[in-house]
């Protein structure tokens, strides 16, 4: 069973926090938790990939941006909802740029932040499946020799056995057999099925 994620909200405002935890709860989300200030968050939360982190903007410590910049450098996959009062084009696009998943603006609506927290768990779930996705295809990918490697480079880039042959300096029967223990070893059922999984694990074809 998938764990429930948890709704952290951060903000120096009393009542906001309360008003949202409230909110939240009546809408059927049981795990939120709220912190007064960036500092109260990264030292007692224990966030992990796949929960939610609403965000004041405007706080006294550390403000919401920056708060935003450290929770992504530890590795997270939080979908991160900027909150603001003073909303403006640049806070917006450093937010989006740190990969907040929405940027809304005080005063709210109930629907408004409600939607927002919805798109924002499901984007994390998709998120979170496509990274998990290709962790795994690296993990396969370090299961193949260094020839195996270079001959799935030639397959990424299109050649032809013939080609991938004369450039390794081996027999086109040789390239057949680690073009099978490539096959086999990426549990790819399909040529263009093995390209996608290397283009979403970061492999590009060679320029030529």
């Amino acid at each position: 069973m998938a764990r429930e994620p948890t709704i952290f909200i951060v903000d120096d405002d009393d009542a906001i926090r309360d008003s949202l935890e409230l909110l939240l709860g009546s809408a059927g989300f049981r795990n939120v938790k709220t912190h007064g200030s960036g500092r109260s968050f990264l030292d007692q939360a224990n966030p992990q990939s796949g929960d939610c982190l609403l965000l004041d903007v405007q706080m006294p410590d550390i403000d919401g941006l920056d708060l935003q910049e450290q929770v992504a450098r530890h590795g997270l996959r939080l979908a991160v909802i900027i909150m603001t009062g003073h909303g403006d084009v640049p806070i917006a696009v450093r937010a989006m740029k740190a990969g907040a998943v929405d940027f809304i603006e005080k005063p709210f609506s109930d629907d408004q932040i409600l939607g927002s927290v919805r798109r924002a768990l499901a984007h994390a779930v998709a998120l979170g499946r496509e990274r998990d996705a290709a962790d795994e295809t690296r993990r396969r990918l370090e299961t193949l020799t260094a020839r195996e490697r270079e001959v799935l480079d030639g397959m990424i880039d299109g050649l032809p056995n013939k080609v991938i042959a004369h450039e390794l300096g081996i027999s086109p029967r040789t390239v057949e057999i680690h073009r099978a223990r490539v096959m086999e070893k990426m549990q790819a059922g399909s040529l263009s099925g093995l390209v996608r999984m290397a283009l979403a694990s970061g492999i590009t074809a060679k320029p030529r």
